[in-house]
């Protein structure tokens, strides 16, 4: 089974309360989880696979607890091309910047090398007020890539 870090960007706790909830699904199917509130370059591995869940704040900013680790990536540019990663956003489609916080890590992550595992699931907090829902739901299909 996989070893699976789970970072989390949150101002509100919505994408921590995410992550808790995904790691005890990806747990009960024997999986290995950590879950990361500040997230630091220096102590997360690339051997292990990331599912990044990242709230949008603001005009289209990532959440303060995620603002070092993003600088660090832009900063240090590391060789990320033996990183498997999943991305979660969360947000308000009323917004233009919906979700631009994920799209942006997404987007980071690829060109540092990294090869994203299924698709990209954007939750719209205004449609699905309890965000676990959707997140469950896609964890279905995004769990059939950790072994391919």
């Amino acid at each position: 089974m996989s070893h699976i870090t789970l970072i989390t960007g949150s101002t509100l706790g919505g994408a921590e309360y995410v992550a808790d909830h995904l790691a005890d699904l990806l747990e009960q199917d024997g999986h290995q989880t950590e879950i990361v509130n500040q997230a630091d370059l220096a102590t997360l591995s690339t051997d292990q696979i990331w599912l990044v869940i990242c709230s949008t704040h603001g005009a289209g900013d990532y959440p303060d607890n995620f603002v070092h680790f993003a600088e660090q990536l832009a900063s240090d540019q590391p060789d990320l091309s033996a990183l498997r990663y999943g991305i979660i956003g969360l947000g308000d489609s009323s917004y233009d910047t919906f979700c631009a916080a994920a799209k942006n890590i997404d987007q980071q992550l690829a060109t540092l090398g990294a090869s994203r595992l299924g698709e990209r699931l954007e939750i719209d907090v205004s449609q699905d007020p309890v965000p676990e829902d959707p997140a469950e739901e896609w964890l279905t299909t995004w769990k059939t890539h950790l072994n391919a």
